[in-house]
């Protein structure tokens, strides 16, 4: 699949080749939904769980006599109404961390770049480097480049460090390296943006 590439000025810069094993996978709704539900349980942390009757350790010994103490007749001393006791129904241990088989999840991410390639959603830049790294500049920038209501840029190792600052404050505009690629942020955005050093990189990871 060849798509021309631009600059941050809307001017052609040449065209690039990508890998149709990558780029032009038809997309399957299962497999994305599978992948993203498997990401989504994935960043839930595992709950505390408190101590209940069964885990505190105090003495199980009956302390007072059933009859005429002239208080009620508690059992032990690990029951929830006393300091120290267990918790009555308290939060449970539940572990969210599912397993999914990579080559799912592989096949997961080819599908979210191809559904964007299809859709013509797909943008290739040359590079982020800005001459005049400011908000306003990048501004105008991207309405001559045409982006979508949301939009997600990806680099190559690292983000440009001029554009990452002057894309901080627009809303709606997220960028991140070719490593933290996923399938769930490249869905969530209308538009997805690459450099060509994240073509690279996101080729490279599938061969390597």
């Amino acid at each position: 699949m060849k798509i021309t590439v631009q600059t941050l000025d809307a001017k052609a810069s040449g065209d690039i080749e990508l890998n149709d094993e990558i780029f032009a996978v038809e997309p399957r709704a299962d497999i994305l939904h599978r992948v993203v539900t498997w990401q989504l349980e994935k960043r839930r942390g595992t709950a505390r769980g408190a101590r209940e009757r069964s885990d505190v350790a105090r003495t199980g010994k009956k302390f007072g006599n059933q009859k005429g103490g002239g208080t009620a007749r508690h059992g032990d001393r690990r029951a929830p109404n006393f300091i120290g006791g267990g918790k009555a129904h308290g939060p449970r241990v539940r572990d969210f961390n599912p397993s999914l088989n990579k080559k799912v999840r592989a096949l997961g991410l080819k599908m979210a770049l191809s559904s964007k390639a299809k859709d013509g959603k797909l943008v290739v830049l040359d590079t982020l480097a800005m001459a005049d790294a400011k908000t306003k500049v990048l501004v105008g920038q991207i309405g001559k480049l045409g982006f979508g209501n949301t939009t997600l840029v990806i680099d190559g190792d690292m983000v440009d460090n001029g554009f990452a600052l002057a894309s901080s404050n627009i809303p709606k505009l997220n960028v991140m390296p070719a490593v933290g690629a996923n399938v769930y942020d490249i869905l969530k955005h209308e538009t997805l943006v690459l450099t060509r050093a994240a073509v690279e990189k996101l080729e490279a990871r599938f061969n390597g």
